[in-house]
């Protein structure tokens, strides 16, 4: 069948340099399952008029028997009259022999009929068998393309990363990384003296705000004492 000699073809294309570009195969693959789905419609409809045929022959051969019975039994009511009287008998012997021979012609249009129907069941069971082959290999195809999508996109996706993984530069990278933490260190000590110089800053005004409020402490101290002696308040509060 032309079937095989595509399915042929495309188990050639993959082989053929062409398998470099992955899109191409799929297309075939894609065109010869398309091919075989129409020749699978063919065997279809000439499955179903072969086995028409077949019927036909059937019906046909067994037509043909029942009007040889049928001839055979005219000849012998022929006979039966001309016996009793009712018809004479060089008439009856005449009508009679031309039974038999629409008898005979009919007997072998039925083993002609039977020939042809044994011939067309014969061509149903190769169509038959050539019907499941091709059922059987669309679906093999069919699953292998589905395979080979899967694989094309894998292998697109894969590819893609590893260019980008090809194209980084891993010194550059490294430097790079090292030039940053370098930056980042010294990010760290300038925000780590500037913080050393704020809480110093800090430091020296609360030494000066203490002192200040000791000052004023003391001095108020002294006055409240000195107006206590003044009023003569000393020994009476002791």
């Amino acid at each position: 069948m032309n079937i095989f000699r595509r399915i042929f073809k495309i188990g050639q294309a993959e082989a053929h340099s062409a398998i470099d570009q992955l899109e191409d195969p799929i297309k075939m693959t894609e065109q010869g399952i398309r091919d075989m789905k129409e020749d699978l419609e063919k065997s279809l409809r000439a499955l179903a008029e072969v086995k028409a045929m077949a019927i036909r022959s059937r019906n046909d051969a067994e037509a043909y028997r029942v009007k040889s019975d049928d001839y055979e039994h005219k000849a012998i009511l022929l006979l039966q009259r001309a016996h009793k009287g009712d018809l004479e008998t060089s008439e009856a012997d005449r009508l009679a022999g031309e039974a038999l021979v629409k008898k005979e012609e009919n007997l072998k249009l039925a083993e002609q009929a039977t020939a042809d129907k044994e011939k067309f069941e014969r061509s149903v069971q190769q169509l038959d068998q050539n019907i499941k082959t091709l059922r059987s290999t669309l679906s093999k195809w069919e699953n292998e393309l589905k395979t080979l999508k899967s694989r094309v996109m894998v292998s697109k996706a894969t590819q893609t990363i590893n260019k980008q993984l090809a194209q980084i530069d891993s010194s550059g990278t490294v430097a790079l990384l090292e030039r940053m933490k370098e930056k980042v260190a010294v990010e760290e000590a300038l925000a780590e003296s500037y913080g050393e110089i704020a809480n110093e800053s800090r430091t020296i005004d609360q030494e000066i705000e203490k002192a200040l409020e000791k000052s004023q402490s003391r001095s108020t101290s002294d006055n409240v004492a000195a107006l206590k002696a003044k009023l003569g308040l000393t020994e009476a509060s002791e």
